[in-house]
């Protein structure tokens, strides 16, 4: 995902999902880390980001602790990049796309990395409307654009 996904000045960034926060420590290198945010439900995850943010150099992106947006309300972002557990069941990746589209601002991306393309690229396509997918390695890169504020699949039954 980290090599195709397009990061430049004024992004608003949200690594959903962090982990020990390779991918928003990555991104607050570029883009500076007050531009970054990082999210997991898994406290330890947090405390290695938190960590691992100190140790790189960029002390100041916000790292949340929530199980996907239920705690975290942040709004705008122009790139969120997302890691999902793919091994289980998609009920923690169908909240990452229903609640992450509605974070995003008009024109922002939401970059998938996932070994399993079908179901996200349906997913995807049925919210976004749009769903560019390449293979990078054994992985899929997905990533859908924000056109606009209501799902795709509600403006096409008007």
């Amino acid at each position: 995902m980290l090599k195709t996904a397009q990061l430049g000045p004024g992004d608003k960034l949200l690594d959903l999902g962090c982990g020990y926060g390779v991918v928003g420590i990555y991104a607050a290198k570029l883009l500076g880390d007050s531009s970054v945010s990082m999210l997991d439900s898994n406290p330890t995850a947090i405390q290695c980001a938190q960590r691992n943010a100190v140790l790189n150099n960029v002390p100041g992106v916000s790292i949340s602790l929530s199980d996907g947006f239920r705690d975290f309300h942040e709004i705008g972002f122009t790139r969120i990049l997302c890691n999902p557990p793919y091994h289980t069941d998609f009920a923690v990746a169908k909240h990452f796309i229903l609640k992450g589209f509605n974070r995003l601002a008009i024109g922002g991306e939401f970059w998938f990395v996932t070994k399993r393309d079908k179901w996200y690229r349906n997913k995807l396509r049925s919210i976004f409307g749009f769903v560019d997918s390449r293979s990078v390695d054994s992985y899929f890169v997905l990533r859908a654009v924000k056109k606009q504020q209501s799902f795709a699949a509600k403006r096409s039954r008007r």
